[in-house]
């Protein structure tokens, strides 16, 4: 699989003023996609090399010890929508099934917003037969375009709505020029 990693954004520049900021923001969410590919990839060498060693450990193929049901590695957890609600606002809800309002940490920086979520640990008192719900770590970002503030968030019935404006200053809104001698 071939990545491009650079952008030609001579057309843009050409016919628009001030979207410098936009070929950064490209490039960064570029670079950082391949760093996940590569993270995934060195994952799954990883658990490879594991199930060889313990095959070979145990004096069996590798065929004979691979699960019956394959199992992927979730890049898009946890799962998430951005709303568009209004003219200047938006809406961006998680599903966290499962994490107190304590688990939770948003973070908002200049050109970013950071929702990471970290188990506490628990006692656990049975074996799981079946976990299908999807309880790790995560950290999610979301690269926030100028002027878009974070306004709050809500926790309901396991999903986290963050509420986001894009609030303009008066400098930078349309005005009207006149022409005079």
């Amino acid at each position: 699989m071939t990545t491009m990693t650079t952008f030609d954004f001579a057309p843009l520049y050409r016919h628009a003023v001030g979207f410098d900021r936009f070929a950064n923001m490209a490039q960064k969410i570029v670079k950082q996609q391949i760093v996940e590919q590569q993270l995934a990839t060195q994952r799954r060498s990883d658990a490879c090399k594991a199930k060889k060693s313990m095959a070979k450990n145990a004096g069996v193929s590798s065929r004979a010890t691979a699960p019956a049901v394959k199992t992927q590695i979730d890049t898009n957890y946890p799962r998430y929508n951005i709303t568009h609600v209004g003219e200047l606002d938006y809406q961006i809800t998680l599903a966290l099934a499962g994490f107190s309002l304590e688990e939770i940490d948003i973070t908002v920086t200049a050109d970013e917003l950071v929702i990471t979520g970290k188990r506490q640990p628990v006692d656990v008192t049975s074996t799981w037969l079946h976990q299908g719900i999807n309880q790790a770590d995560f950290s999610r970002k979301f690269a926030l375009a100028d002027h878009v503030q974070v306004l709050g968030a809500e926790m309901a019935q396991g999903l986290l709505t963050i509420n986001l404006q894009r609030q303009i200053p008066e400098a930078l809104q349309p005005r009207k020029v006149t022409i005079g001698a």
